[in-house]
């Protein structure tokens, strides 16, 4: 995550996306996890060397599966699609017939057959809509997100729950952020309001590394430092989408 907490992600053109990393000057970077191969760089992935473009051609594949993968996980909300519709899309893209698709999801093929008619049109709504907002940044030298004097913050990619709560600017993030935690990271008190809870949960993640596994303890450790009662910080770190655990509670990790 950069600086300003926005995340790569959402800057992301369709492009980008699809092939699941960004290029940046002097690196290769990740959209999903972000991490960054230098360019110049030679890598070594399973005895054999890589150059960086290459090295994260890879590092998408084996983390990540693919980036078409990733976007069928994610929250439906984010892209468009109820949870149906998810599935059944999940289905096309492993290659299924309609006939198999309908025999799986105990369905008539009329069925199936209308749900692709309605994400066609979808579709054309999205490219339509994509092409207009970006002639709208064009002509206005402004994109949609940007206030007469601030910015809108964006959602976290894993968050659960989509809503108002998440309307949040820069300046209520800054504002919140020095009203509520100190110099060190510490939190000086638990915000009640949900938008307020939000913005302190995301600083708190950012104690954690991603891709790395935590025990319980090790987890306790890290919040016990930042606010007293760490099991509530733990349980809304899960509950708000920023950390997963296993089914035992053994281990712990950052949502990507």
């Amino acid at each position: 995550m950069n600086e300003n907490n926005k995340e790569v992600f959402w800057d992301a053109t369709i492009e980008e996306v699809k092939r699941g990393y960004v290029e940046l000057e002097e690196s290769y970077k990740c959209i999903i996890c972000e991490e960054e191969f230098t360019k110049g760089r030679i890598y070594e992935i399973d005895s054999m060397l890589y150059d960086s473009r290459k090295a994260t051609q890879l590092h998408i594949l084996e983390k990540h599966g693919s980036t078409l993968e990733y976007l069928l996980r994610m929250n439906p909300a984010f892209i468009g699609v109820s949870q149906v519709q998810r599935e059944l899309l999940v289905l096309i893209a492993s290659g299924l017939t309609d006939k198999e698709i309908a025999i799986k999801l105990g369905v008539a093929q009329s069925t199936i057959r209308n749900h692709r008619y309605k994400l066609r049109e979808k579709e054309k709504q999205s490219r339509l809509f994509l092409a207009m907002m970006e002639l709208i940044s064009s002509n206005t030298k402004k994109k949609v997100s940007i206030l007469d004097k601030d910015n809108l913050c964006d959602a976290h990619k894993i968050a659960t729950t989509i809503d108002d709560r998440y309307n949040i600017t820069d300046k209520e993030r800054e504002s919140t952020i020095k009203n509520y935690m100190d110099e060190s990271g510490a939190i000086k008190t638990f915000p009640a309001k949900e938008k307020k809870k939000i913005i302190v949960l995301s600083e708190i993640v950012k104690h954690f590394s991603k891709g790395k596994k935590y025990s319980e303890k090790e987890v306790n450790r890290i919040l016990e430092r930042i606010y007293e009662d760490y099991a509530t910080i733990r349980r809304a770190l899960i509950e708000y989408g920023f950390i997963e655990r296993s089914n035992d509670c053994s281990s712990y990790w950052v949502k990507e």
